[in-house]
């Protein structure tokens, strides 16, 4: 923990492929739907990872030299409801972490209110969350990398920016975290983000040995 910053006094959770296992499911969902996209599940999620929506079907459309039909945000949200509803896991460890977490802590994900609830209830998460400490991007109308929404979700619990930790799986996310001053844990399994300035962690445990508990 770097000393030229105060003690955590609050964390700020991302969700999806931070607390629950949702980013191959996401991505499944477009080759459900787009019979003509030809990459794994394994290379959307590594392309798509943590970028706003609207982003994504704009490149999506590029790609396939066609654009996507009027409804189809509305079937993709309808696709990935069902592939949470029977599939959905939360992250290891995640479960086992909100409850012994020594700090107060909310999640701060781009993705929509009621999806942010499903997978909540479905990963069995929503009872260490709460109604409240739950905070979206098309709340605040921010979507990372700008930092509005850490900025919402820190001001919102009551916390100064430099003493909430960010915890996040996606390069944009910790970009945000960044540029909201505040600290960030990035949870990746790329040896690339070891040369970075922020703390890489493998696996969720490692939050409360940070944390020096």
């Amino acid at each position: 923990m770097s000393e030229t910053w105060p003690a955590p006094q609050c964390l700020i959770f991302d969700l999806d492929g931070t607390l629950v296992d949702s980013e191959s499911l996401c991505n499944q969902a477009f080759l459900d739907l787009l019979p003509g996209l030809q990459d794994s599940v394994a290379v959307l999620t590594e392309r798509y990872r943590g970028q706003k929506l609207a982003s994504i079907l704009v490149d999506l459309a590029a790609r396939l030299e066609a654009p996507l039909s009027a409804d189809f945000e509305l079937r993709y949200r309808s696709r990935v409801a069902e592939l949470f509803e029977t599939q959905l896991k939360p992250m290891p460890g995640a479960s086992m972490l909100l409850q012994n977490l020594p700090l107060p802590f909310c999640i701060a994900s781009g993705g929509p209110l009621p999806k942010i609830r499903q997978a909540l209830e479905v990963s069995g998460l929503a009872p260490y969350v709460g109604e409240t400490r739950v905070f979206s991007s098309y709340s605040v109308g921010a979507w990372k990398p700008d930092p509005g929404l850490f900025l919402h979700a820190a001001a919102a619990m009551g916390f100064e920016p430099a003493a909430c930790v960010v915890v996040e799986d996606s390069a944009v996310g910790v970009q945000a975290a960044q540029a909201a001053g505040m600290q960030a844990l990035w949870l990746t399994q790329d040896s690339a983000a070891a040369q970075t300035s922020v703390t890489p962690i493998h696996r969720l445990s490692q939050v409360m040995a940070w944390l020096g508990h």
